[in-house]
């Protein structure tokens, strides 16, 4: 068991004043049997009303406008939240048997959106894989951390030659990104394999053993292991999801995760600043906004949808 004290700090800047900013976010951390949430609390620019509902993955998400003129927005996430260690998988019950288990949900709906996957640059190099581990015939289990290490061996951790736009063609390309690239990565070839898998956003806490991925928001998977339910895997540390592991959205892909997203009106560039600390001491905890971790500029997609319509009038 262990209690983290999390602050998460989003802020925009616009190069202009903007209005009418409607925003979405996913910075609810999961309560369930594993993780309980002692304390949220998130404020923003202007104090708008935040209202939640629940997605079609459980996910809490908030909504918020700020309406009137404003050059910065600023959303900051605190979180209290307990984690609890979890049991690895036994793994009693014979591969294939497992296999036949996983084969039997391919066409159950809770599990079809987490099995869908397309071809990409290195399918045939997966496949290849695939066959010369025969990694079939061994559990599951074992067959996925065969993967994570994978991953965790043939890719380099670099930050800032991709985003989280970036295509899966083109992170194999490179053989190198960080963690949300590590997870695309897994995610697929854990699909191709015919494992149910499911992308992961939240916080890492860093130790001893695991240490990329501070200082922002972290990514991994989480795998259907039969007979035992979902377990997580972080590709970007070569392990098995745990306590240091805080979740905070599953969902198909990074979209169905994105913690923080939204558009606004106004003819204005924006810049991304964002900056995330977990610590297990709340009182080491930083009380100012800091200015270091600035993300390259962004595109409005209202003012861009705005000039396609324009451009579609223009037309007829």
């Amino acid at each position: 068991m262990a209690t983290f004290y999390i602050k998460h700090i989003t802020k925009y800047s616009y190069s202009s004043a903007v209005i009418d900013g409607a925003t979405l976010t996913r910075l609810h951390p999961i309560n369930d049997d594993y993780q309980k949430v002692v304390s949220h609390l998130i404020s923003v620019t202007n104090n708008p009303f935040i209202e939640t509902f629940i997605d079609f993955f459980n996910n809490r998400v908030g909504t918020f406008m700020v309406t009137k003129p404003h050059k910065e927005l600023n959303i900051i996430s605190e979180i209290e939240v307990i984690t609890q260690t979890r049991l690895f998988p036994d793994d009693s019950v014979s591969a294939k048997e497992q296999w036949a288990e996983l084969k039997s949900l391919e066409c159950d709906i809770n599990f079809i959106d987490f099995l869908k996957h397309k071809p990409f640059n290195g399918s045939d190099a997966i496949l290849g894989l695939i066959n010369s581990k025969d990694l079939k015939s061994k559990s599951p289990f074992k067959a996925v951390l065969e993967l994570c290490e994978y991953v965790y061996k043939n890719f380099k951790y670099i930050g800032g030659i991709t985003d989280v736009n970036t295509p899966i063609d083109e992170v194999w390309n490179l053989k190198a990104g960080v963690c949300q690239d590590f997870t695309n990565v897994l995610l697929q070839i854990t699909r191709m394999l015919g494992i149910p898998a499911r992308y992961v956003s939240g916080y890492i806490c860093p130790n001893d053993i695991i240490s990329r991925g501070e200082g922002a928001t972290h990514a991994w998977i989480e795998a259907y292991i039969p007979f035992y339910g979902w377990l997580g895997i972080d590709p970007t540390n070569n392990s098995i999801a745990s306590e240091n592991h805080v979740r905070l959205a599953i969902g198909r892909n990074y979209n169905d995760c994105s913690p923080v997203k939204g558009v606004f009106k106004g003819n204005a560039k924006a810049e991304l600043m964002v900056e995330v600390e977990v610590n297990s001491d709340k009182n080491k905890l930083s009380t100012t906004i800091k200015n270091d971790k600035v993300n390259s500029e962004l595109s409005n997609s209202y003012q861009r949808n705005l000039e396609i319509m324009q451009q579609h009038q223009q037309q007829q």
